[in-house]
């Protein structure tokens, strides 16, 4: 069965994808919930038109995401955070604080778009983190926790 995808699915893939899934998955969850639609030869012609119009925006979007990953790249955040005896961190670090400080430094990232190595992080120290900027640009960050 052949579907469009109107939201990123994990593991699945990423929006206006057109993707071949089980009958049973596409007909009782994805079409259901409102994550794809019946990919029929009308809306396979809609999809290609919008795939052309949407390629140049696309291409403009991956060259930020570049861009940024370039000045990532080089830089290790830094995450101050309430510590107690030898190092120990009250309660621990997630990908939310990671987004914050971020966006401190003027890069916008979502959450769900970071995933911490090595968690949970309750320790001061440097760690790394996978960054995906675009679902074509992907890198890995440094940063560090250090105590307030």
């Amino acid at each position: 069965m052949e579907v469009i995808l109107k939201k990123n699915i994990e593991n699945l893939g990423h929006t206006d994808e057109l993707v071949t899934v089980k009958p049973g998955y596409g007909r009782n969850f994805l079409i259901p919930q409102g994550h794809a639609v019946l990919a029929t030869a009308s809306l396979k012609k809609m999809h290609t038109e919008t795939l052309k119009q949407r390629a140049h925006k696309d291409a403009k979007v991956k060259e930020e995401a570049e861009k940024m990953v370039a000045k990532l790249k080089d830089m290790t955040v830094k995450i101050a955070t309430k510590v107690g005896d030898k190092g120990k961190i009250f309660g621990s670090i997630n990908s939310i604080q990671l987004s914050e400080a971020l966006g401190k430094l003027g890069f916008t990232v979502d959450r769900k778009d970071i995933k911490i190595k090595n968690e949970p992080i309750k320790q001061i120290g440097v760690y790394e983190a996978d960054v995906k900027l675009h679902k074509d640009v992907k890198e890995s960050i440094k940063f560090e926790v250090v105590g307030e």
